[in-house]
């Protein structure tokens, strides 16, 4: 996740985007993909490859909080909830839909020893938790055609865009009322509330959110609450300096931070927590920062982060069917990472292939037909 990417700037009716925060949201999501291959070989966290990988959906929700407070938190003079509302889920809604579409299409080449009970899934059971999945409401555990009690068995990643949508709720209803002062004791409290799961946690990290199991709830919702709303405070009180190469640092350090090994091993679990915490509490407001304080420079940096920017939500979004299929592949053969490799490389290229497709074949032009449609002939 996401999520972000579960971190979303606004279309168009919007302000001007920060570019390099759109950039160094596609270099996250393409380290997500790259997590999640070298995860179809790891025996455990212990020695899972691009280890921190799972933090990309927490600097995706700082990067979703700090840009809707830019977007929106002067607009509300003019803006109803209902117009709020409409302009997220045009943003967003699209490729929900077209991420279950693919995970439908991509279910039945994943049966196999890891999801042997795949084969034995009717396919209208499987097209109804598509189509509860297209409304990205929760499947019950009692739906799971998976075998991992995912709130979407067709498209993992959209568990994280679920709870995108109650932080967009929570901001739009209650949040963005708050003084300053009023924000920063929430994100205090949520802070603390972080550390608590990421130290005191028996996994020794933050992973975790993607099952309507209460544990898992619970890790949802504190994953969500802290950066969101610590991205909404710094879009508040932050003043953006001058600095130069800011993307170049920005992505050297999402990079780093993404792909550091697991610390402490299995005999200082807390570790590794307070890695997690330390990250998302110091270093990633401070990536945010550096990247809101830069600018776009260059023979070729402009386009590449344009490019990364515009399929970060697309890549994200879609990418976890051909990784359900890779894993599926791996664990049915039983095939090392110095065989499969190429293979993998190939599901990265197709992931971003795929990702490109869906934005100029269907997501731009769909929220362009919805934006014409219920937001250009209306002030709300």
């Amino acid at each position: 996740m996401s999520s972000s990417n579960a971190g979303i700037t606004a279309f168009p009716d919007s302000k001007s985007h920060y570019r390099i925060l759109d950039g160094l949201r596609g270099v996250a999501a393409i380290m997500v993909v790259i997590f999640h291959l070298f995860e179809a070989h790891a025996t455990s966290n212990q020695d899972q490859v691009i280890n921190h990988g799972y933090m990309a959906v927490d600097f995706f929700y700082l990067l979703s909080g700090f840009v809707i407070g830019y977007a929106y938190d002067d607009r509300w003079h003019k803006m109803t909830l209902k117009g709020f509302f409409k302009r997220r889920l045009i943003r967003l809604h699209p490729m929900v839909v077209i991420g279950m579409i693919v995970g439908a299409i991509a279910f039945y080449f994943q049966a196999g020893a890891l999801w042997p009970g795949i084969s034995q899934v009717p396919v209208v059971k499987m097209l109804l938790v598509m189509l509860i999945g297209c409304t990205l409401l929760p499947v019950p555990l009692s739906m799971d055609i998976r075998g991992w009690q995912e709130m979407h068995p067709l498209n993992g990643p959209g568990w994280s865009l679920f709870f995108e949508y109650i932080a967009n709720i929570l901001y739009a209803v209650f949040v963005r009322k708050f003084s300053t002062k009023a924000l920063s004791v929430l994100v205090f409290i949520t802070g603390v509330a972080l550390v608590y799961l990421a130290v005191a946690g028996k996994n020794g990290d933050i992973i975790g959110g993607w099952s309507l199991e209460p544990e898992q709830l619970r890790i949802g919702f504190t994953r969500m609450m802290f950066p969101f709303f610590a991205g909404l405070l710094l879009s508040r009180i932050s003043k953006p300096a001058n600095i130069k190469h800011a993307f170049g640092i920005c992505s050297i350090m999402v990079i780093i931070i993404l792909a550091i090994p697991r610390i402490g091993g299995t005999q200082h679990l807390w570790l590794n927590g307070l890695y997690d915490a330390v990250c998302i509490i110091f270093l990633f407001p401070l990536i945010v920062y550096i990247g809101s304080s830069g600018a776009l420079k260059g023979k070729y940096v402009p386009g590449i982060a344009k490019f990364l920017g515009d399929i970060s939500y697309p890549i994200y979004i879609t990418h976890y069917p051909l990784i359900y299929t890779y894993t599926a592949w791996v664990a049915n053969n039983k095939i090392p990472l110095s065989k499969a490799y190429p293979v993998a490389i190939l599901v990265l290229l197709s992931s971003i292939i795929l990702a490109y497709a869906c934005l100029k074949l269907y997501d731009e032009p769909v929220r362009k037909w919805l934006t014409k449609r219920y937001i250009a002939t209306t002030t709300n």
